[in-house]
Order: C-alpha cells, then sequence, then structure tokens
C-alpha cells in the first residue's frame, strides 16, 4: 500500500503494532456509508465519470453484503478496515477502485466514520436510557406512597416514599440523557474532504458529502477535522457520568438485598448463587454494574491521557482512540439493560421499609416543625426541645409517635395533643408538599409530569 517509497516490509511486530483492523472493523458500517457519500459526490462535482461512480457505489454494496454475511477478516497486511474495505472493493469491481481514494486521507475517513459511529452509539444508550426511565416510572408509580427511610449518610433521616427515592434516578438518568444530546450536537459536523490536514485542490462539495450522511454541515477547519477527539472525549464523559448513576442505584440494590436491610428481593433473573453456600443469592447483577463504571472511568482517562499531548494535526497515538470508547459502549449497553432489568422485576419489601422508617425517630424533624408552625418557637430552640424528646424516647425504648403526651409535656409544656397528627410516618410523607418534595401526591405529580414530557 505505500507504493514506491518503501522497498521493503514492515517487521512482523511491526506489522501487528500498527494494524488496528481487529478493532476498527466495527467501523465497517460507518466506512461504507462514508464511502458512498464521497463516491457519489466525487461523481456529481465530475472529478470521476459517472460510470465509475455508478461502479463504486455498486462495488460497495458488494461490500457492504460480503461484511453483513461473512464479518470483516483480520488481515493485518491491510492495516485498518479502510484498507480493507478498499481491497474488497477492488476484488469486486477491479482498477476503477482506485478511485474511490481520490481527494480524501484515510485521516479525515477515520474521523468522519468514528464521528458516525460515536452518534450511533448515542443514540442506541438515549433508547436504552428512556426504556430504564420508564421501568423507573412504572415502579415509582406503583409505590408513590410507600414508606421508607430516607438516609444521610447512612442513618435513618427522614421518612420518604420508595417512588420518590426511585424518582430521584429518573432525574439523575434525564441529565445523563441531555449530556448525550449535547455531545451528538456539537458532534454533528462531518470532517470528510478535509484530506490528509490542509483540505484539497479538487473542486469537491464538502456540504454534499455532510448532508448525505445527515452531519448539520461540514467542520470550518481541516486541521482540527482530522486531529479533533473531542466527540470522543464527550461520548466518554457522558459515559462516565451516567455510569456513576448507574453504580450508585447498583449499590443500594446490593445494600438493600443483603438480610440486615431486607428492602429488595432480586429476581432468580438477576441473582446468582454460592459454589459452597447453599442459602446464598447473591447480587452479583448490581456488583458487576457497580465494577463496570470504574472502568468505563478508565476508558475517559485513557482517551484523555493519549490526546494531551498531541501537537497539530493527526498522530499514529491517535489509532488508540477507538478501543475505550467501544469498550465503555459495550459496558454502558450492558449496564443499563442490567438494571432495567432488575428494576422492573425487584420485589420491594416495603414492610421492611416501613419498619425501618419507624424505627430510627426519622419524624424528629417534624416534631420540630411542629414546635416552629404551631407553637411559634424558633427553630433552633425547636431544635433543642426535639433532640430532648429523641433522647427520652430512646431511653424509653419506644418511638417518637408512641411517647405519652405526659412525657412530651416533661420536655416543654407547650406541646399538646394536636402533635400526634404529625409524628407518624404517613403524616410526615403527605405533608412534604412542596415543590419536588415526597408526599405521595407530589410523587404523581413529578410521574404525570415526566410521562407528558416522553410522549412523541
Amino acid at each position: 500500500m505505500w507504493g514506491g517509497r518503501f522497498a521493503e516490509g514492515p517487521a512482523a511486530v511491526m506489522r501487528e503494532i500498527n494494524a488496528s483492523i481487529p478493532f476498527d472493523k466495527r467501523l465497517w458500517r460507518q466506512d461504507v456509508a462514508g464511502s458512498k457519500a464521497h463516491a457519489a459526490m466525487l461523481g456529481a462535482q465530475g472529478i470521476i465519470s459517472p460510470e465509475d461512480a455508478a461502479a463504486i457505489l455498486a462495488g460497495l454494496e458488494t461490500v457492504a453484503a460480503g461484511y453483513e454475511a461473512n464479518g470483516v477478516a483480520d488481515d493485518l497486511a491491510l492495516e485498518d478496515i479502510h484498507m480493507q474495505t478498499e481491497a474488497r472493493l477492488a476484488e469486486a469491481i477491479g482498477p476503477v477502485a482506485g478511485r474511490l481514494h481520490t481527494a480524501r486521507s484515510r485521516n479525515d475517513q477515520v474521523a468522519t466514520d468514528f464521528r458516525l459511529w460515536v452518534r450511533d452509539a448515542i443514540d442506541e444508550t438515549d433508547s436504552a436510557l428512556a426504556a430504564f426511565q420508564e421501568a423507573l416510572l412504572t415502579r415509582a408509580e406503583e409505590h408513590a406512597a410507600s414508606v421508607m427511610p430516607g438516609f444521610t449518610h447512612l442513618q435513618s433521616a427522614q421518612p420518604v416514599t420508595l417512588g420518590h427515592h426511585l424518582m430521584a434516578y429518573y432525574e439523575m438518568i434525564a441529565r445523563d440523557r441531555s449530556r448525550f444530546a449535547d455531545a451528538r450536537a456539537r458532534l454533528n459536523l462531518c470532517p470528510l474532504g478535509s484530506a490528509a490536514l490542509a483540505g484539497t485542490g479538487f473542486p469537491i462539495d464538502r456540504t454534499m458529502t455532510a448532508a448525505a450522511l445527515g452531519f448539520d454541515g461540514p467542520t470550518r477547519n481541516s486541521l482540527d477535522a482530522v486531529s479533533d477527539r473531542d466527540f470522543a472525549i464527550d461520548y466518554l464523559a457522558a459515559a462516565a457520568q451516567c455510569a456513576l448513576h448507574l453504580s450508585r442505584l447498583a449499590e443500594e440494590f446490593v445494600l438493600w438485598a443483603s438480610q440486615p436491610f431486607g428492602f429488595v428481593s432480586l429476581s432468580d433473573q438477576w441473582s446468582t448463587g454460592s459454589s459452597i453456600m447453599p442459602q446464598k443469592r447473591n447480587p452479583d447483577a448490581a456488583e458487576l454494574v457497580r465494577g463496570h463504571s470504574g472502568r468505563i472511568i478508565g476508558c475517559l482517562t485513557a482517551l484523555m491521557i493519549t490526546m494531551k499531548g498531541l501537537p497539530l494535526a493527526y498522530s499514529k497515538d491517535m489509532q488508540d482512540d477507538k478501543p475505550p470508547v467501544f469498550e465503555a459502549s459495550d459496558l454502558l449497553g450492558l449496564s443499563i439493560a442490567a438494571m432495567t432489568g432488575m428494576v422492573s422485576s425487584a420485589t420491594f419489601r416495603t414492610d421492611r421499609m416501613r419498619g425501618a422508617a419507624e424505627a430510627g425517630f426519622a419524624t424528629a424533624t417534624d416534631l420540630a416543625d411542629w414546635l416552629v408552625r404551631v407553637a411559634n418557637i424558633p427553630f433552633r430552640e425547636a431544635h433543642h426541645i426535639t433532640g430532648h424528646a429523641v433522647k427520652r424516647a430512646e431511653t424509653l425504648g419506644v418511638a417518637l409517635d408512641t411517647l405519652s403526651l405526659d412525657d412530651l409535656k416533661s420536655i416543654d409544656a407547650r406541646i399538646d395533643e394536636r402533635v400526634y397528627d404529625v409524628l407518624g410516618v404517613d403524616a410526615s410523607v403527605a405533608g412534604r408538599t412542596s415543590f419536588g418534595g415526597t408526599a405521595p401526591a407530589r410523587v404523581r405529580a413529578a410521574i404525570a409530569v415526566a410521562r407528558e414530557g416522553r410522549k412523541p
């Protein structure tokens, strides 16, 4: 492929280190699509004859059919998917295949292919995240009024509802989808026609090829176009943030499935057993999602380190841009599917959740708020009074809402029987009616808004 410049072929190790076909063969659909757009433009511009353009387009259809049927061979001598496609095209239509590479370089070719692949990956990820959000909405609606403890520092803090808790993850995923959408919008300019780095002297129509490939337009600087991998880093950054969110829910499932919590039972489909302990039901799927997040973050770090010191324009280091993106995409897809399956099929032990909410003095803040609202006591003083009440209940070994009125009055005489209206967990969650709060009515309203926003 190097023509007359080199008298000898590469050493065996050089051949192996230089070849990217074992991984960039995943770009074959994008490579064929880009080549079709380029060939059609060359024909339309009169750079190649209409007959040659037609032959190349037909040949590319044959190449694509062969890839679809048989896969892409790991031919190290052909180095990458671009040379592989050109070689297969030559086998199909003969020497005219050599005209396809007029007015383009592998530099702008790979930049275009990779953008197309990342764009497709974003679309697939968005679809999977939409399905995950649907699972969250369905279970949140089912448990809009199911009381559970809300935690800070993993200590019981205030009662919330399971529906409200699940909707928190809905909001996280909504932000993830917006990050992917932003990344997609930024990447949607076409590098094709930038050639090696300086553009080309052929009278090409870059707007035509950009439109044919679904881009908003061509990139504006040829140096930047062939050396930019921001779009891949943007994708990985969004993937890493999404993986963090999935990992947080996975960690909660791991905790909740343990016997001390007992808040959830994962289905057999998403659990494994032990090779030695017959009683075990391990939340391995959740643990693997948690583990995958570290690998996805590593993929982001790897590409950023690769790119951090590269001068303009293209350097061979950039051949290593694709493996971390491919790995992250695979892992994220698995993680989203696993979490969707776990959320959809989990059995939530709402009795255990309610018991935990009732056991941890979680309505203490409701007592303090009542003292402020009804007894007109400054909050800091109310906080102090409530602390004494909690200590009294703890000493007696009873829940806060079962303290006698005499016990409460002995702490502060301004407390009366109306306080019991707020001390139960149901009253506590029902009273959190502020926008974004955990009151069941608010949760159902949030679900309705989310469903409305998801309509086509």
